[in-house]
């Protein structure tokens, strides 16, 4: 009669039903091999190209600058137009044909510590409904 390390180990018994514990390898390496012979084959495909000489020539790229347009908003509630005084309908009309130059200048808004956030903020909307793209904040970089 067998003992009990012997039924866990399956000796003495012929079953049929035991789980295979290695790894069949050989469909595998035929996968690979395949891949391997398509890359072979491919790979000079994908170089094939027409060579030809070009012609050479001096081409700079046309760099458009944009204007810079800085509107400033002082303590007082003045409103600036890089250094000219505006009134808000004048702003508007500014704006508006800004907005329709190519390149859009870029706007850098400066506004005074003392003044109204309200303000500023009424500044920022104008460049916004004109559809001005840029719009820059400018501090003091002395904190």
């Amino acid at each position: 009669m067998l003992g009990a390390s012997d039924m866990a180990f399956g000796n003495g018994f012929d079953n049929d039903d035991e789980v295979m514990s290695e790894i069949n390898m050989t469909p595998l390496v035929d996968v690979m091999l395949v891949l391997l012979i398509i890359f072979i084959i491919a790979m000079p495909l994908l170089n094939h190209a027409v060579e030809i000489d070009l012609p050479h020539a001096d081409n700079q790229p046309l760099e458009l600058t944009p204007d810079v347009v800085t509107l400033s908003v002082s303590a007082n509630g003045d409103i600036h137009w890089n250094t000219q005084l505006i009134d808000e309908d004048d702003l508007t009309t500014r704006l508006q044909a800004s907005a329709q130059k190519q390149p859009q200048p870029e706007v850098h808004l400066r506004g005074d510590r003392q003044v109204d956030y309200e303000l500023v903020m009424e500044v920022m909307a104008a460049v916004q409904r004109a559809g001005i793209l840029k719009l820059g904040f400018v501090t003091s970089p002395d904190g």
